[in-house]
């Protein structure tokens, strides 16, 4: 049975995940990513949460103080900056890392995620996974500025070195409005 996007998308991440591990939802949203991430690393995990809207920030800080999760850290800050709250964790590599592109679904739909922070915040992150660890973006582009950024992320990842990453695409392309499709980038050796 294939699965939809979003579950898989979740598959994806939480296969290489181990309690005690860092990671990060670069665009936290409404905190559903944020509160899986945060279950798949436990109490002793660290879970960094981004988030350029701060309705965003409120409503994951409100979704994990009702599911009682407290190992995550919301950063009200564009996900390019990701290096600057790494500093403190030098010492440690990233397990993964999730995004959800596009708008906050219920929101402003004129804010959205942009390709050059996207691809920053991206090639941060990778310089930053483990081997095995892998970065997953979902990408909605059926809004104005999608198109774009989804253009410029598949032809920035198809210029990844296939002996370090493998990048994998997974869509439906049999269903209307411009489906949401997956964007995976798992790291094969250390750099």
């Amino acid at each position: 049975m294939l699965k939809r996007v979003i579950p898989y998308a979740h598959q994806l991440i939480q296969q290489v995940i181990q309690p005690g591990e860092l990671v990060i939802d670069a665009t936290c949203g409404n905190g559903h990513d944020t509160v899986m991430l945060s279950e798949a690393t436990g109490p002793n995990g660290i879970v960094y949460a981004f988030d350029i809207q701060a309705e965003a920030i409120i409503n994951t800080q409100e979704l994990l103080k009702e599911k009682q999760l407290t190992n995550v850290e919301l950063i009200h800050d564009s996900h390019q900056n990701v290096d600057h709250y790494l500093e403190k964790r030098a010492d440690q590599q990233l397990a993964g890392a999730i995004f959800n592109l596009g708008y906050l679904p219920g929101s402003d739909k004129a804010i959205v995620t942009k390709p050059t922070s996207t691809i920053l915040a991206i090639e941060k992150i990778a310089s930053r996974l483990k081997v095995g660890g892998i970065i997953v973006c979902v990408v909605y582009h059926g809004h104005l500025g999608g198109t774009a950024e989804k253009e410029a992320l598949l032809d920035h990842l198809k210029q990844y070195d296939q002996k370090q990453f493998n990048v994998l695409q997974y869509g439906f392309i049999n269903q209307k409005n411009h489906p949401p499709f997956i964007l995976a980038i798992e790291k094969k050796q250390a750099d």
